[in-house]
Protein backbone atom coordinates (compact mmCIF):
# COMPACT_ATOMS: atom_id res chain seq x y z
CA UNK A 1 0.00 0.00 0.00
CA UNK A 2 1.24 3.46 -0.89
CA UNK A 3 -0.58 6.28 0.87
CA UNK A 4 -3.41 3.86 1.74
CA UNK A 5 -3.91 2.73 -1.87
CA UNK A 6 -2.95 -0.40 -3.77
CA UNK A 7 -3.16 1.43 -7.11
CA UNK A 8 0.63 1.33 -7.71
CA UNK A 9 0.73 -2.39 -6.84
CA UNK A 10 -2.11 -3.19 -9.24
CA UNK A 11 -0.45 -1.12 -11.97
CA UNK A 12 2.78 -3.07 -11.44
CA UNK A 13 0.95 -6.43 -11.59
CA UNK A 14 -0.90 -5.48 -14.76
CA UNK A 15 2.32 -4.28 -16.42
CA UNK A 16 4.11 -7.47 -15.33
CA UNK A 17 1.32 -9.63 -16.76
CA UNK A 18 1.48 -7.67 -20.02
CA UNK A 19 5.27 -8.13 -20.24
CA UNK A 20 5.08 -11.86 -19.46
CA UNK A 21 2.29 -12.37 -22.01
CA UNK A 22 4.37 -10.62 -24.64
CA UNK A 23 7.48 -12.63 -23.68
CA UNK A 24 5.46 -15.81 -24.20
CA UNK A 25 4.38 -14.56 -27.63
CA UNK A 26 7.96 -13.67 -28.58
CA UNK A 27 9.12 -17.09 -27.40
CA UNK A 28 6.50 -18.76 -29.57
CA UNK A 29 7.45 -16.60 -32.55
CA UNK A 30 11.16 -17.36 -32.13
CA UNK A 31 10.32 -21.07 -31.96
CA UNK A 32 8.21 -20.75 -35.11
CA UNK A 33 11.19 -19.27 -36.99
CA UNK A 34 12.89 -22.68 -36.65
CA UNK A 35 9.74 -24.80 -36.79
CA UNK A 36 9.34 -25.42 -33.06
CA UNK A 37 6.78 -24.54 -30.43
CA UNK A 38 7.78 -21.88 -27.93
CA UNK A 39 8.31 -24.53 -25.27
CA UNK A 40 10.44 -26.72 -27.55
CA UNK A 41 12.53 -23.69 -28.49
CA UNK A 42 13.05 -22.87 -24.80
CA UNK A 43 14.07 -26.45 -23.98
CA UNK A 44 16.48 -26.60 -26.94
CA UNK A 45 18.11 -23.31 -25.89
CA UNK A 46 18.35 -24.56 -22.28
CA UNK A 47 20.03 -27.82 -23.35
CA UNK A 48 22.46 -25.86 -25.54
CA UNK A 49 23.38 -23.38 -22.80
CA UNK A 50 23.56 -25.87 -19.94
CA UNK A 51 25.59 -28.44 -21.87
CA UNK A 52 27.76 -25.63 -23.21
CA UNK A 53 29.17 -25.21 -19.73
CA UNK A 54 31.21 -28.42 -20.29
CA UNK A 55 29.14 -30.45 -17.91
CA UNK A 56 26.90 -33.45 -18.26
CA UNK A 57 23.27 -32.48 -18.12
CA UNK A 58 20.19 -34.60 -17.85
CA UNK A 59 16.46 -34.09 -17.84
CA UNK A 60 16.42 -33.06 -14.17
CA UNK A 61 18.89 -30.20 -14.72
CA UNK A 62 16.84 -28.89 -17.66
CA UNK A 63 13.59 -29.19 -15.68
CA UNK A 64 15.09 -27.40 -12.68
CA UNK A 65 16.61 -24.65 -14.82
CA UNK A 66 13.28 -23.98 -16.58
CA UNK A 67 11.11 -24.53 -13.48
CA UNK A 68 9.30 -27.41 -15.25
CA UNK A 69 8.26 -30.73 -13.79
CA UNK A 70 10.53 -33.62 -14.69
CA UNK A 71 7.67 -35.34 -16.52
CA UNK A 72 6.92 -32.26 -18.64
CA UNK A 73 10.60 -31.73 -19.46
CA UNK A 74 10.89 -35.39 -20.50
CA UNK A 75 7.94 -35.06 -22.90
CA UNK A 76 9.37 -31.94 -24.52
CA UNK A 77 12.90 -33.35 -24.72
CA UNK A 78 11.56 -36.50 -26.35
CA UNK A 79 9.91 -34.36 -29.05
CA UNK A 80 13.29 -32.75 -29.75
CA UNK A 81 14.99 -36.17 -29.81
CA UNK A 82 12.38 -37.43 -32.30
CA UNK A 83 13.17 -34.46 -34.58
CA UNK A 84 16.90 -35.16 -34.35
CA UNK A 85 17.66 -31.90 -32.53
CA UNK A 86 18.81 -33.40 -29.24
CA UNK A 87 20.74 -36.60 -28.52
CA UNK A 88 20.17 -38.76 -25.46
CA UNK A 89 23.07 -40.96 -24.45
CA UNK A 90 23.59 -43.18 -21.44
CA UNK A 91 26.05 -41.76 -18.93
CA UNK A 92 29.25 -43.81 -19.02
CA UNK A 93 29.62 -43.45 -15.23
CA UNK A 94 25.97 -44.16 -14.34
CA UNK A 95 24.14 -46.19 -17.00
CA UNK A 96 20.79 -45.32 -15.42
CA UNK A 97 21.31 -41.64 -16.19
CA UNK A 98 20.70 -40.03 -19.59
CA UNK A 99 22.98 -37.27 -20.85
CA UNK A 100 21.56 -34.66 -23.22
CA UNK A 101 23.33 -32.80 -25.99
CA UNK A 102 22.20 -30.65 -28.88
CA UNK A 103 22.77 -32.46 -32.17
CA UNK A 104 24.56 -30.84 -35.13
CA UNK A 105 21.12 -30.35 -36.74
CA UNK A 106 19.93 -28.57 -33.59
CA UNK A 107 23.05 -26.38 -33.49
CA UNK A 108 22.50 -25.41 -37.12
CA UNK A 109 18.93 -24.32 -36.35
CA UNK A 110 20.08 -22.29 -33.36
CA UNK A 111 22.80 -20.64 -35.47
CA UNK A 112 20.22 -19.70 -38.10
CA UNK A 113 17.94 -18.31 -35.41
CA UNK A 114 20.66 -16.11 -33.89
CA UNK A 115 20.27 -13.51 -36.65
CA UNK A 116 16.64 -13.00 -35.60
CA UNK A 117 17.08 -13.65 -31.88
CA UNK A 118 19.82 -11.11 -31.15
CA UNK A 119 17.96 -8.00 -32.37
CA UNK A 120 14.75 -9.21 -30.71
CA UNK A 121 16.53 -9.67 -27.37
CA UNK A 122 18.27 -6.30 -27.77
CA UNK A 123 14.90 -4.65 -28.31
CA UNK A 124 13.23 -6.49 -25.44
CA UNK A 125 15.88 -5.41 -22.95
CA UNK A 126 16.92 -2.05 -24.42
CA UNK A 127 15.61 -0.20 -21.37
CA UNK A 128 17.93 -2.04 -18.98
CA UNK A 129 21.55 -1.22 -18.32
CA UNK A 130 23.89 -4.10 -17.45
CA UNK A 131 23.47 -3.18 -13.78
CA UNK A 132 19.68 -3.03 -14.13
CA UNK A 133 19.71 -6.42 -15.83
CA UNK A 134 21.75 -8.03 -13.04
CA UNK A 135 19.36 -6.58 -10.44
CA UNK A 136 16.29 -7.64 -12.43
CA UNK A 137 17.65 -11.16 -12.84
CA UNK A 138 18.22 -11.48 -9.10
CA UNK A 139 14.76 -10.07 -8.35
CA UNK A 140 13.11 -12.45 -10.82
CA UNK A 141 14.77 -15.46 -9.22
CA UNK A 142 13.35 -14.40 -5.86
CA UNK A 143 9.95 -13.72 -7.41
CA UNK A 144 9.82 -17.22 -8.95
CA UNK A 145 10.42 -18.72 -5.51
CA UNK A 146 7.81 -16.41 -3.95
CA UNK A 147 5.30 -17.27 -6.69
CA UNK A 148 5.78 -20.99 -6.00
CA UNK A 149 5.18 -20.37 -2.29
CA UNK A 150 2.11 -18.25 -3.07
CA UNK A 151 0.69 -21.02 -5.27
CA UNK A 152 1.18 -23.54 -2.44
CA UNK A 153 -0.52 -21.15 -0.02
CA UNK A 154 -3.54 -20.85 -2.33
CA UNK A 155 -3.65 -24.65 -2.82
CA UNK A 156 -3.64 -25.19 0.94
CA UNK A 157 -6.33 -22.56 1.42
CA UNK A 158 -8.51 -24.18 -1.23
CA UNK A 159 -7.99 -27.64 0.27
CA UNK A 160 -9.00 -26.28 3.68
CA UNK A 161 -12.14 -24.72 2.24
CA UNK A 162 -13.04 -27.93 0.40
CA UNK A 163 -12.61 -29.93 3.62
CA UNK A 164 -14.80 -27.46 5.52
CA UNK A 165 -17.45 -27.69 2.78
CA UNK A 166 -17.35 -31.51 2.85
CA UNK A 167 -17.60 -31.49 6.64
CA UNK A 168 -20.64 -29.20 6.48
CA UNK A 169 -22.30 -31.40 3.83
CA UNK A 170 -21.52 -34.56 5.80
CA UNK A 171 -23.14 -33.24 8.97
Amino acid sequence: MVDGSDRAFRHFIHDALAVFTRLQAVRSQLGAVIGLSGTQYTVLIAVAHLSGEDRKIGVNQVAEHLHFSGAFATIEINKLVARGLVHKDADSEDRRRVILAVSPKGRTLLSELAAVQRPVNDMLFRGLSATDFRKMRKLMTGMVDAADEAAHLIENTLRGRQRALWDREAS
